[in-house]
C-alpha cells in the first residue's frame, strides 16, 4: 500500500472482528491485498511510479513517473458507456416506471450509479443498498465500493446477505458504521446486537411484514477504539418486509481468477496491469525525450558579468535556471554555440499507441478504442470505431446484461419498502433495463428505419414500447390516442 493512500477508509480490524464473532467467513480478507493493488493502478500510486534511483556517484535521488492514469481511464470509459441518465427500469406495469423513474431522477440516482460502477469495474465490486429514514418514512440508496462491502453469505446465483461498512460522524467524532442486510435477521431484535429470538411486530406500524423471509438491517457503530456505541437515532435492527436482497452487488462481466469461488468480483484492468504500466512508460519516455532535448546554449565566459566578493571575481548568472544556458569557461572561441538534440518522438509515439491499443485490447474496448493518428486524434470516440469493432460491442452487452441484475434488485427493493410507507405503487411485475446506446450506435437511424416500418411490420404500439419503455396497454392507448389526433388535425 502506498503512502499516499494510508488516509483513504477500509474496513477496520475490529469491524471485521465483530463480524467473525458472530460465525461469518470473510472473504474481504483473501481479496483486500488484490483491492489495495487495483486502488493504487486506478490512482497511479506506488512503487512503479514513485520509486528511488542511484547516480554514478552513489548518491540516492527520488524519481516521479507521468502517468496519464490508464487505469482509471479505462473504468472511466466503462461507466459512461454503460449507465447515464437516459438509462430507464421498465416494469409490466407503466405505473410503476413511472414512479420508479421519478424516484431515481428525484435522487439523482444514475449520476451517482455511474460512478459506483466506475469504481467496481476498477477495484471488482460494488454495491448499492437501501438506507432508511424511519423519522420521514423515506427510502433512499447508498453508494459502495469493494473497500466497504463485505458479502456474508453466497451461492452461485449469487450473495443473498452482506454488510457495509462505512464512516459516519456522531457528535463530532468519525464512528465506524456497519449494516448488516440478513434475510430473517438471524434472530436479531430490536435492542439486541446477538442472536436471539424473532422481534415481535413493530409498534409503530410501519411495517408488519416481518417473517424469516423478509430481509433486515442490522446497524452497529463503532468508536476509533472498537467500542459498540448506541446513537440516538440509529434503529439497531429494522424489518424492511422485503422478501428479496435490499442491495444490489455490482460486478464487470468478468471471471475471478484471483481467489477461487470468491464472490467477490475482479478489476476490469486485472489481467492488463502489464499494459497499463506500458502506456505510462511510454508516455513519460515521450515526455522526457522533449525535456531533455531542449536546445542547449554555450556562452563564452566573457560574457558574463563578474562581480567582486573579497579577493574573488565571481560570474553573474543570467537567463532561466532550467539547464539551457552554459558557461564555457576560459573560452573566448565561438561566444556563442548553439546545440540541439534530434528528436526521436515519432518512433516513441508509435510505441505509445501500440501501448494503448493494448491496453483497448485488454480491457474489452478493442484495438481500436484507444487509438490516436493524424485524421481522429487522441481519442477516438466509441461512434467512430463501433461500426468496425465488434469486440467493443460485445463487452458492451455482457457488461449491460451483468448491470440489469443489480439495478433491478434495487428498484424493486425500494418499491417494496416504499409501499410499506404507504406509497401508492402498483405490482411491477417483470423488471428490465432499457439502455441507452446512443453513444455506440446510431439509435435516431434505428428509430426513423423502425417508423418506417410501422403500419407494415411493426404496429404503432410496438415503436412506443420498444422506444419509449411504456407496457403494452399504455402504449396501445396512447398510440390509438395519437392516431385520433392526426385524423382530427
Amino acid at each position: 500500500m502506498s503512502i499516499n493512500s494510508l488516509d483513504e477508509y477500509w474496513v477496520p480490524e475490529h469491524v471485521k472482528e465483530h463480524l467473525r464473532r458472530l460465525g461469518f467467513v470473510l472473504p474481504l480478507d483473501d481479496m483486500e491485498p488484490w483491492i489495495r493493488s487495483w486502488d493504487d493502478w486506478m490512482g497511479a500510486r506506488g512503487d512503479f511510479y514513485d520509486y528511488r534511483d542511484r547516480d554514478g556517484l552513489g548518491r540516492v535521488y527520488e524519481v516521479h513517473r507521468r502517468s496519464i492514469h490508464p487505469a482509471m481511464r479505462a473504468c472511466k470509459e466503462w461507466g459512461s458507456l454503460l449507465l447515464n441518465e437516459d438509462v430507464k427500469v421498465v416494469c409490466d406495469e407503466q405505473k410503476a416506471t413511472d414512479w420508479i423513474g421519478e424516484f431515481f431522477s428525484s435522487t439523482n440516482f444514475m449520476a451517482q450509479a455511474q460512478a459506483t460502477v466506475v469504481r467496481a469495474f476498477g477495484l471488482g465490486t460494488g454495491a448499492w443498498a437501501l438506507w432508511v429514514d424511519l423519522d420521514r418514512r423515506k427510502v433512499r440508496i447508498r453508494h459502495y465500493d469493494a473497500r466497504m462491502v463485505i458479502p456474508l453469505a453466497w451461492d452461485e446465483d449469487g450473495i443473498t446477505e452482506c454488510a457495509f461498512v462505512t464512516r459516519a460522524f456522531y457528535r463530532g467524532k468519525a464512528v465506524d458504521q456497519l449494516q448488516m442486510h440478513l434475510r430473517g435477521g438471524m434472530g436479531f431484535s430490536a435492542g439486541s446486537f446477538s442472536p436471539s429470538t424473532p422481534s415481535p411486530e413493530p409498534s409503530d406500524g410501519l411495517l408488519n411484514m416481518e417473517s424469516d423471509s423478509t430481509y433486515r438491517i442490522v446497524t452497529v457503530c463503532f468508536d476509533k477504539d472498537g467500542n459498540e456505541l448506541s446513537p440516538v437515532g440509529v434503529a439497531p435492527v429494522f424489518d424492511t418486509g422485503c422478501p428479496f436482497p435490499t442491495f444490489g452487488i455490482v460486478k464487470p462481466a468478468v471471471t475471478n481468477t484471483r481467489v477461487d469461488m470468491s464472490p467477490c468480483g475482479q478489476s476490469v484492468f486485472a489481467d492488463a496491469v502489464d499494459a497499463v504500466q506500458a502506456v505510462d512508460l511510454t508516455f513519460d519516455a515521450l515526455i522526457n525525450e522533449i525535456d531533455v532535448s531542449k536546445m542547449r546554449v554555450f556562452l563564452s565566459d566573457v560574457l558574463f558579468d563578474r562581480e567582486k566578493t573579497g579577493d574573488k571575481a565571481i560570474s553573474i548568472p543570467f537567463g532561466k535556471q532550467d539547464c539551457t544556458v552554459f558557461r564555457k569557461v576560459m573560452s573566448t572561441e565561438d561566444m556563442v554555440q548553439e546545440f540541439a538534440p534530434a528528436l526521436r518522438t515519432s518512433s516513441q509515439s508509435e510505441a505509445f499507441r501500440i501501448a494503448l491499443q493494448m491496453l483497448g485490447d485488454l480491457t474489452g474496448f478493442g484495438i481500436g478504442y484507444f487509438d490516436f493518428d493524424e485524421s481522429h486524434g487522441y481519442v477516438r470516440t466509441a461512434t467512430e470505431v463501433s461500426s468496425d469493432n465488434s469486440a467493443l460491442m460485445r463487452s458492451i452487452r455482457r457488461h449491460e446484461n451483468a448491470l440489469q441484475g443489480p439495478i433491478t434488485d434495487i428498484a424493486r427493493a425500494v418499491m417494496c419498502v416504499s409501499r410499506g410507507f404507504g406509497e401508492d405503487i402498483p405490482d411491477e411485475g417483470t423488471m428490465g433495463v432499457m439502455y441507452d446506446d446512443s453513444i455506440i450506435q446510431d439509435v435516431a437511424a434505428e428509430k426513423a428505419q423502425d417508423m418506417a416500418e410501422v403500419g407494415v411490420t411493426m404496429n404503432a404500439w410496438e415503436y412506443r414500447a420498444k422506444w419509449y419503455g411504456e407496457d403494452e396497454k399504455t402504449a396501445r392507448s396512447r398510440a390509438r390516442g395519437i392516431g385520433k389526433a392526426d385524423a382530427g388535425a
